[in-house]
């Protein structure tokens, strides 16, 4: 039985034979290896071409900032997961990257098609960037949708890595029509909501990324990328400082049982 779409065979990531291994046309072992540093190796991977060097530091830039956070709930999901079976740290990881969704780490791509639809509503229409962005706000508030890109629970007063991430590409001059579109989506929020919101880090990364020629279909693999980095730094030290089943207590300390009584 045929499912889905069957005629394209083809890759053209990855062969090899009993001499080599090639990748995206490169020979692994006498291009790469030695000679190329794994963020650009990334990208090539993504993209199938050697990145600039201002397409390198902005994906360096922007795994530096998500990569790490504390106790997300990413990391108490690997962190109690490895407690409960130290056999399988892959399982571990695994479990960390499982919920990264639309609320977190996943939101970076979320806020990227939303910010890439507007852009091309400002081509395909001929709209102003102002006109665009007050549409967009109005219709997730109609539809009672959170304004991806914007708010954050801790750094209610500005996100300090989304701060950076958009001061480094304005003073780089890569800053293009993403980013500018975001600001027009913040200029806009007040309008629609009644006050401002700050920009999070999870609006300055797909914007920044859009603008210096990544991928938009690849950019939930930013967060997975750099979160899984971060993860195995934190199953190393579960390995030898455990906390996760101080976690799993502490959890059960701050539920209520508000259920039936037993009989």
């Amino acid at each position: 039985m045929r499912i889905g779409k069957q005629d394209q065979p083809f890759s053209a990531i990855c062969t090899s034979d009993a001499e080599s291994i090639t990748v995206r046309g490169k020979d692994l072992v006498g291009d790469l290896i030695g000679k190329t540093d794994f963020t650009t190796y990334f990208w090539f991977l993504v993209t199938g071409h050697m990145p600039t060097a201002e397409q390198r530091f902005f994906a360096d830039a922007v795994l530096l900032s998500i990569a790490e956070h504390g106790l997300v709930p990413s990391v108490v999901a690997a962190r109690m997961t490895y407690a409960a079976a130290p056999e399988a740290f892959h399982g571990a990881v695994a479990a960390g990257l499982l919920g990264c969704g639309s609320v977190i780490l996943g939101s970076a791509e979320v806020t990227g098609r939303f910010i890439a639809g507007l852009v091309a509503e400002v081509q395909e229409k001929g709209i102003s960037e102002a006109e665009a962005a007050l549409a967009g706000v109005q219709a997730l508030r109609a539809e009672r949708k959170a304004i991806p890109g914007f708010g954050h629970p801790q750094h209610s007063g500005g996100d300090p890595r989304a701060n950076l991430l958009l001061t480094l590409a304005r003073e780089r001059s890569a800053a293009g029509a993403h980013i500018s579109m975001l600001m027009a989506v913040q200029k806009a929020i007040p309008e629609v909501i009644g006050r401002d919101l700050p920009i999070n880090v999870n609006g300055a990364i797909p914007t920044v990324m859009l603008d210096v020629g990544f991928p938009l279909e690849a950019l939930k693999g930013i967060s997975l990328l750099a979160r899984t980095a971060s993860l195995i730094g934190h199953l190393q030290e579960e390995a030898t400082r455990p906390i996760g089943f101080v976690m799993s207590g502490k959890a059960a300390e701050a539920i209520t049982y508000d259920g039936p009584k037993g009989s």
